[in-house]
């Protein structure tokens, strides 16, 4: 699977639990449409470091790497690329 597909899946059965999915663009804010809260920023941490095996620092924990699928994605590509190094 993607990691596009990926991450979409966990958001979609994870995070918006029943929500309508179609909603979920890869520019729509995570944020300010509830998808995501303090708690799911958690979750997605957590997936993130188990699915793509990669290490979210503190100082990543920011919205400019999660406001929306386009900078998860980009995100989590920097930090593949960054540890295949």
């Amino acid at each position: 699977m993607s990691l596009e597909k990926d991450l979409k899946k966990f958001i979609v059965t994870r995070l918006m639990r029943g929500k309508d999915s179609q909603v979920l663009t890869d520019d729509v804010s995570l944020f300010e449409t509830g998808i995501i809260d303090s708690l799911g920023l958690l979750e997605m941490v957590s997936f993130l470091e188990e699915r793509f095996k990669v290490r979210v620092e503190d100082e990543e924990l920011i919205p400019e790497n999660f406001e929306t699928v386009s900078k998860l994605i980009n995100f989590v590509e920097s930090k593949i690329g960054i540890q295949a190094k």
